[in-house]
């Protein structure tokens, strides 16, 4: 009998829990660890943000969905991993206090990311001047802060917004975006939008950038670029924005970035949601000497090392290489530890970097959410399907970001009469500029935008809540 363990319930813990549950059957374990026994569907924290949808409608039990499948699961934190032991196993801590050895054949780190607020003094909900939406209890508080702001409007007192990323290396420029457009859609809707000012600011080397080198679509016989598409939306609903830029600190009302060219500005606020940079989740790995081998297994960010060519890092922007990014997913040393959505490390950004004159790197990093990290959990879980059924003596499964394409849909405004989204594809999502002139291929890259979009995002909603309940034929919904 084997036993897999999963760290993790987000898209990449939950879709590899669900996969290898069914296909491995009774005749193994699969175990996941987490301390949130919620599975929250993120990319409908948009709306909650903006009390455009209730938080419950985001969220469900998982206990009685892994009781259902015959999954076990552990609501406590992984602390440390013990990958070098004869038996090796996962201490795991509960709220009561106590810890817990659980072995593993196989393991997936499917841990999601630490909101690294600290790494820009006053960020954050928590102990900053900031709202966020990476969590339903942030995306709860920012919705709060949000309709006092609209109370006083409806007084008639300016108030100014301000939207984006809160560091030179943050990522999830895609979620800060669809933010502001639902922001800017529903200050409409409630007839205040005359008493709002609106500000963008972005690490993004250019609009539309959205941490992924930008995108080129055919659109009626003509190319367009995520720029012209992203200006075009903001200069039509009066949006300010600020680019390339790095969060210097936030304080209460205002913060200071600085740019690219060294620039330096203030922005006030009486409203601010910014996306933090991600981190891996601490965990502590441990040989079988009691010495911390974190540093073998992991970035210096905490993400995991897995098959991809970390020392491509240090060399020019322009001698990156397609086969720098993993493609199965385990780490190299320990090749039984896999890594998925995340909490893997990528080689290094996508987009080109910038520093600013004082030494700031400012450049997005690589989004690994949604689609991206469904595909990874599954093509993991799959790998160890057949190793665990098959005897494969290697992961046998590929999913680079290089070569499988994604689908975004981001929000615009929710109304299912006046709504709007923006629905995109891009194959791949790691331009690849060997293959293709614009780094990706045109015949399956295109977007548009409009009501319909918004249909697509909402059905998507209940469609993807009802596949991570694992519910009937939820195996035919695509990652």
């Amino acid at each position: 009998m084997a036993s897999i363990v999963v760290l993790g319930t987000g898209f990449a813990g939950n879709t590899a829990a669900l996969n290898l549950k069914k296909e491995l059957g009774d005749k193994h374990d699969v175990i996941v660890v987490s301390p949130r026994k919620n599975f929250s569907y993120v990319p409908s924290l948009v709306w909650v943000g903006v009390g455009s949808m209730q938080p419950e409608k985001t969220q469900f039990d998982l206990e009685p969905i892994y009781k259902k499948h015959g999954i076990i699961f552990k609501e406590g934190a992984a602390e440390e991993i013990h990958p070098d032991s004869r038996d090796q196993y996962v201490v795991v801590k509960y709220s009561d206090g106590k810890t817990e050895q659980i072995k593993y054949d196989y393991l997936i780190n499917a841990t999601g990311p630490k909101l690294n607020y600290v790494a820009t003094p006053g960020l954050g909900p928590d102990a900053g001047y900031s709202d966020s939406i990476c969590t339903l209890p942030h995306a709860v508080k920012t919705r709060d802060n949000y309709l006092k702001a609209v109370e006083k409007m409806k007084q008639g007192k300016r108030q100014k917004f301000v939207v984006g990323t809160g560091h030179g290396m943050a990522t999830c420029q895609g979620a800060a975006f669809e933010f502001i457009h639902n922001l800017e859609f529903d200050l409409n809707r409630r007839g205040v939008r005359r008493n709002a000012d609106i500000t963008w600011i972005s690490n993004e080397p250019a609009l539309g950038d959205f941490g992924v080198g930008g995108v080129v679509i055919k659109k009626n016989g003509n190319l367009v670029s995520g720029k012209l598409f992203a200006e075009s939306t903001f200069l039509e609903k009066g949006i300010k924005w600020v680019e390339r830029a790095h969060v210097r600190k936030v304080e209460e009302g205002s913060l200071d970035y600085v740019n690219i060219e060294g620039e330096e500005g203030k922005l006030d606020f009486d409203f601010s949601m910014l996306i933090p940079p991600f981190a891996g989740i601490p965990i502590a790995y441990i040989d079988k000497d009691g010495n911390d081998i974190k540093s073998q297994m992991c970035v210096p960010s905490g993400f995991m090392k897995v098959d991809a060519d970390y020392s491509s890092a240090a060399k020019p922007f322009e001698e990156w290489k397609n086969s720098d990014w993993p493609k199965k997913y385990n780490n190299p040393v320990y090749k039984n530890i896999f890594a998925a959505g995340i909490a893997f490390a990528p080689p290094h950004p996508i987009s080109k970097p910038f520093k600013a004159p004082d030494g700031t790197l400012i450049v997005p990093s690589p989004p690994r959410t949604g689609m991206a990290s469904g595909i990874i959990g599954h093509t993991v879980a799959l790998s160890i399907i057949d190793i665990v059924k098959k005897g494969a003596d290697e992961p046998t499964q590929q999913a680079s970001m290089t070569e499988f394409g994604a689908i975004c849909i981001t929000s615009m405004g929710k109304s299912m009469t006046r709504g709007s989204a923006a629905l995109l594809t891009m194959d791949p999502v790691v331009p690849n500029y060997e293959k293709y002139k614009f780094g990706r291929n045109l015949n399956y890259t295109f977007g548009d935008i409009g009501l319909a979009g918004h249909w697509v995002k909402y059905m998507l909603h209940y469609l993807f809540m009802w596949k991570m309940k694992g519910k009937f034929l939820w195996q035919f919904i695509p990652d």
